[in-house]
C-alpha cells in the first residue's frame, strides 16, 4: 500500500513538473513570436494559426505584454445604427482598444443597442452633442487616438417634411466641431463617415456611376448638410492637414436600424399583414450593403487609409426599391398584394450608383455578405428582436409621419 502511495506520489509530481515545462516552453514560444511581430517579421494571423488561438486572443496577450499599444477610439453616434455595430466590431477585433462612445441621443439614437457592450471593461458611454467644443475637449484633454464619426441627422424624409436645421446643425457644424478638435489636440487620425446622397441622382437609364472625383449634386436637404461636412473636411486637410477621411457609402441595412428606414418598417409592416407603401412607382434604386461589411470596411480606413482620400464603400447590390419589398414579403411568407403605391417624395433621387474599385484596389476589401445571404439573417433578427422595436415606437410615435 505504501509502494503504490509513493508512486502515485511520484506520478503526481512528475505530471506537475510536465506541465510546468510545457508552460515554459509555450511562454518562450510566445516570447519568440512576440519579438518577431515587434521587428514585423510576422502576423497577427500567422500568429493566430501557430498557437491555435483567436486573433483577438493574441491581441490580448500582446498588449498585456506592452506590444501593442491601447488605443483610444472616439465614436462619434455610437448609440445609432451603424455607429453601434461598428462598436460591437470593434470590442470583437480589437479586445486592446478603449472605445469611447459618444452620443446626444436623438430619436435615432438607442442606447439599448449598446447593452452587451456596456459588459466590455474597454466601452465607455459619454452624453454629448458633437457640436459642443467644451464637452469634446474634456475627452480630448484625455487623449484620443482616432475618431470615427457617424453623428448626424440622416433621415431623408424628415429633412424634407421636417426642419433641415437640425441636419445643418448635426451634419455641418458638428463636423466642423470636430475638424476644430482634431487640429487644436493633434489627433492623429478622423474617419468622417458620408453617404453617397451626395453625389445626387442617376437616370434608371443611364450606364455610369459615381466615383470618389465625382462632383456634388445633393437634391435633399440631409444630402445638401452632409456634402456640406464632407466639403468643411476637405477644406481642413488642405488648408491645416488636419488627418481626415471621408467614406462615401451606399444604403445600409441590418441588426439596430431604426424601424423608419425601409427594410425594417417593410419587415413590420409585412409581419403584422399591414400595406407595404412604395413611393411612386418603386422603380427607385439604391445599391445595398450588410451593415457589417460597412464596419469592416471603416476598420480597414482607419488602420490603413491614406489621410486626405476619399473612399467609396458599396457592395454593387443595386435594388429596385419594388424588388425590395417582394423580396420581404416572399421571405416572411406574405402575399405581394400587400404592395401598396402612394405618392412619391419631393426630391426623391432614381438612382444612387457608386464604385467601390478603389478601395478594393487600394485596400483590398470586398463585401462578406451577399444581398441572398444576409437578408434572411437581418429579418430573422427583428423576428427575434420585437420588443427592441417596440420600445423605439413608444419613444418616438410620429416617426411614420416622416416615412
Amino acid at each position: 500500500m505504501q509502494n503504490d502511495f509513493t508512486q502515485n506520489q511520484n506520478n503526481f509530481q512528475e505530471e506537475i513538473e510536465l506541465k510546468k515545462s510545457l508552460s515554459s516552453a509555450l511562454a518562450r514560444k510566445i516570447d519568440l513570436l512576440a519579438k518577431l511581430y515587434g521587428e514585423k517579421k510576422i502576423t497577427l494571423d500567422e500568429i493566430s494559426l501557430i498557437l491555435g488561438l483567436d486573433k483577438s486572443e493574441v491581441s490580448l496577450i500582446f498588449s498585456r505584454k506592452g506590444l501593442m499599444k491601447k488605443k483610444r477610439i472616439f465614436v462619434g453616434g455610437g448609440a445609432g445604427f451603424i455607429g453601434s455595430n461598428f462598436i460591437y466590431h470593434m470590442l470583437e477585433k480589437y479586445p486592446h482598444y478603449e472605445i469611447i462612445n459618444y452620443d446626444v441621443l436623438t430619436y435615432a439614437a438607442n442606447i439599448e443597442n449598446l447593452r452587451e457592450a456596456e459588459k466590455s471593461p474597454n466601452y465607455s458611454f459619454v452624453k454629448g452633442d458633437i457640436a459642443d467644443y467644451e464637452k469634446l475637449e474634456e475627452i480630448a484633454k484625455e487623449g484620443i487616438d482616432a475618431i470615427v464619426n457617424f453623428a448626424a441627422e440622416t433621415a431623408v424624409g424628415r429633412s424634407v417634411h421636417g426642419k433641415a436645421a437640425d441636419f445643418i446643425h448635426s451634419n455641418v457644424v458638428g463636423t466642423h466641431t470636430l475638424l476644430e478638435i482634431v487640429k487644436n489636440y493633434k489627433i492623429p487620425k478622423f474617419v468622417q463617415i458620408s453617404t453617397d446622397e451626395v453625389y445626387g441622382t442617376v437616370g434608371l437609364d443611364e450606364d455610369r456611376t459615381f466615383f470618389e472625383d465625382s462632383s456634388f449634386l445633393p437634391n435633399v436637404p440631409y444630402a445638401a448638410a452632409k456634402a456640406g461636412g464632407d466639403l468643411m473636411c476637405r477644406a481642413y486637410f488642405n488648408t491645416y492637414k488636419v488627418p481626415v477621411i471621408v467614406t462615401h457609402c451606399s444604403n445600409n441595412y441590418g441588426p439596430y436600424q431604426h424601424p423608419e428606414k425601409l427594410i425594417p418598417y417593410f419587415i413590420f409592416r409585412a409581419m403584422n399583414n399591414q400595406s407595404l407603401p412604395i413611393h411612386g412607382d418603386g422603380r427607385h434604386i439604391r445599391d445595398w450593403i450588410y451593415v457589417r461589411d460597412h464596419c469592416e470596411a471603416i476598420d480597414l480606413i482607419l488602420h490603413k487609409g491614406v489621410l486626405g482620400e476619399v473612399y467609396n464603400i458599396s457592395a454593387d447590390s443595386e435594388r429596385p426599391t419594388l424588388e425590395i419589398a417582394k423580396i420581404i414579403l416572399e421571405l416572411i411568407g406574405k402575399p405581394h398584394s400587400l404592395v401598396n403605391h402612394v405618392p412619391d417624395r419631393p426630391g426623391n433621387d432614381r438612382r444612387y450608383s457608386i464604385s467601390a474599385g478603389k478601395i478594393a484596389k487600394e485596400l483590398g476589401w470586398n463585401p462578406s455578405n451577399t444581398f441572398e445571404d444576409a437578408m434572411p439573417k437581418t429579418i430573422q433578427w427583428y423576428q427575434h428582436n420585437i420588443d427592441w422595436v417596440e420600445k423605439i415606437r413608444e419613444k418616438d410615435q410620429d416617426f411614420t409621419n416622416y416615412i
